[in-house]
């Protein structure tokens, strides 16, 4: 069966320019590695959501063939030991998809079936991911991105973070929600999110997009010094 990870890796200081050049090395890298079928090196947002870039805060997301490939990764592939031994600290979530439409660089990497049902209560992930027109680039910073920003502080978030593959014109938010309720009540009733949503469909803002909703099935590590889910799962 296969897996989604996603995984956020906090540099230590003085490895920025080492972090640059991973952003056009480590690609290659990734298209070999045995059992992974969809992998992006992510930046993230300066302040967890900014156009400017934080040089310090690194996103990796994958989908595996199944849990042992992406087990043997994280254990001993040279790449990732590489961002291990430059980490201040590192966290990654286990997820399977309840939900996805759209596309992602012309595939849809998370179009399977999760063996696990959801548990009811359990925390989820939800990813947003666009590119954006270049003259509609304005207006989105204008009204998406402090409504992302405003997005970590909505009741029942355990985790949000702006994330990209280029500045500017490819970004994607990923944040997780300690219940499905608590992501559906913000969804259907923030009215800044639902007022971005109306005019990214009516300005036609996005050349492709993609939106995906995962349960969490574990997670491990630390952002920002804690487990944003600690207590949420039997093991934690």
């Amino acid at each position: 069966m296969p897996l989604t990870t996603l995984s956020l890796i906090t540099l230590q200081p003085g490895h920025a320019r080492w972090a640059l050049a991973q952003m056009g090395t480590a690609p290659p890298q990734l298209r070999r590695v045995a059992g992974l079928r969809f992998a992006k090196l992510l930046g993230s947002g300066a302040g967890g959501f900014g156009a400017l870039p934080n040089l310090r805060r690194y996103g990796l997301m994958a989908v595996w063939d199944d849990a042992a490939a992406a087990t043997a990764f994280f254990a001993q592939h040279p790449l990732w030991q590489a961002y291990q031994t430059r980490a201040a600290e590192t966290w990654t979530a286990h997820l399977g998809p309840l939900k996805a439409h759209g596309l992602w660089d012309g595939a849809a990497p998370f179009d399977y079936v999760a063996d696990t049902p959801p548990a009811v209560g359990a925390p989820v992930a939800v990813l947003t991911r666009a590119s954006i027109r270049w003259w509609k680039t304005p207006r989105f910073w204008r009204y998406v991105a402090p409504t992302s920003a405003a997005l970590a502080g909505a009741p029942g978030v355990a985790l949000a973070i702006g994330l990209g593959e280029l500045p500017v014109v490819r970004q994607a938010t990923f944040s997780v929600w300690r219940s499905a309720a608590a992501m559906q009540q913000y969804a259907y009733h923030d009215a800044r999110h639902r007022e971005a949503m109306r005019l990214t469909r009516q300005e036609n803002w996005y050349a492709e997009e993609m939106f995906a909703r995962f349960q969490v099935l574990s997670s491990a590590g630390t952002v920002d010094g804690r487990d944003p889910l600690a207590g949420l799962f039997a093991d934690g």
